[in-house]
C-alpha cells in the first residue's frame, strides 16, 4: 500500500503525457496499434474530404495549440496545466484532420522537448489525440444541435462542456493504462488522475472557450457544421 506521502506525489508525475517506463510493453505496443491505425485513417479522410488549401489551416492550428501550450496556468498543489487542444481542434477541423494536428503536436512536444516519452507516444497519441478529440467534438456537436446550433450560448456551452470532459476522459484513460501496466494501483490512479484534470479541465475550458469566441466574432459559420467548415470560400463574409 502506497503511503501518505507518496499518494501526495502521485498528481506530480501521472499527467496526460505519460514519460518513458511507465507502461508495460504490452500496453504501449497495443496504443501504438491504435495510434497507427487512427493515423492511416485520419490520413485517407483528409485527403478524401479536404481541399488542398485546408492545408494551411490545419498548420496554422497546429502552431497555435503548440503555442498556445507554452502557457501554463497554476492549480492547487503546486503544479500547473495547460491547454491540450483537442476539442479546440475537433471544433476548428473536424475530429479526423484535428487528430492529425494533435499527432503532429505530441510529436513535437516529445522530439524536441520531452513531453511526453517516445516509447509511449502511441499512448499519448491515443489518450489526447483520439478520445480528447473525438470525444471532445462529438459531445460539443450533439450539444449544439440540442440547443441550437447558431446560438452564442449554445456555442459557449458546448465549448466548455466538450474541452472540460475531454481532459476528464483522457485521465481516465491514462489512469487505466497505468494500472493495466501496474505502475500505481487503479484506484490511486483514478483518484490523482482524475481529481487533478478535474481543475485541469476547467482551465481548458476557459482556454478553448476565449479561442472559440475570437472566431465566432469574425466567422461564426466557421462553427455551425465542422468539418465541412474547412470548405468555405475565403472571400466570403458573415
Amino acid at each position: 500500500m502506497l503511503s501518505f506521502i507518496q499518494f501526495s506525489r502521485l498528481p506530480t508525475y501521472l499527467a496526460l503525457h505519460i514519460p518513458d517506463g511507465f507502461l508495460s510493453l504490452p500496453v504501449s505496443l497495443f496504443c501504438w496499434i491504435i495510434a497507427l491505425v487512427l493515423i492511416a485513417v485520419s490520413l485517407k479522410r483528409v485527403q478524401k474530404d479536404y481541399q488542398e488549401r485546408t492545408v494551411p489551416l490545419m498548420g496554422v492550428c497546429a502552431a497555435f495549440i503548440f503555442a498556445a501550450q507554452m502557457i501554463n496556468f497554476p492549480i492547487p498543489g503546486g503544479t500547473s496545466g495547460h491547454l491540450l487542444g483537442g476539442t479546440l481542434a475537433g471544433i476548428l477541423l473536424g475530429p479526423w484532420a484535428g487528430t492529425l494536428v494533435m499527432t503532429v503536436v505530441f510529436i513535437v512536444q516529445a522530439v524536441l522537448f520531452q513531453d511526453g516519452g517516445l516509447t509511449v507516444l502511441g499512448a499519448n497519441i491515443v489518450n489526447m489525440g483520439l478520445l480528447g478529440t473525438f470525444c471532445g467534438y462529438y459531445l460539443y456537436k450533439s450539444i449544439r444541435v440540442t440547443l441550437g446550433r447558431q446560438s452564442w450560448n449554445s456555442m459557449a456551452i458546448a465549448t466548455a462542456i466538450a474541452s472540460w470532459f475531454s481532459v476528464v476522459i483522457a485521465a481516465v484513460m491514462t489512469a487505466f493504462q497505468l494500472a493495466l501496466s501496474e505502475t500505481v494501483p487503479l484506484t490511486l490512479a483514478l483518484i490523482a488522475m482524475v481529481s487533478w484534470h478535474l481543475v485541469i479541465g476547467v482551465g481548458e475550458a476557459i482556454i478553448t472557450l476565449i479561442a472559440i469566441s475570437f472566431i465566432w466574432r469574425s466567422r461564426p459559420d466557421l462553427l455551425y457544421d465542422p468539418p465541412h467548415s474547412l470548405k468555405f470560400n475565403p472571400d466570403a463574409r458573415s
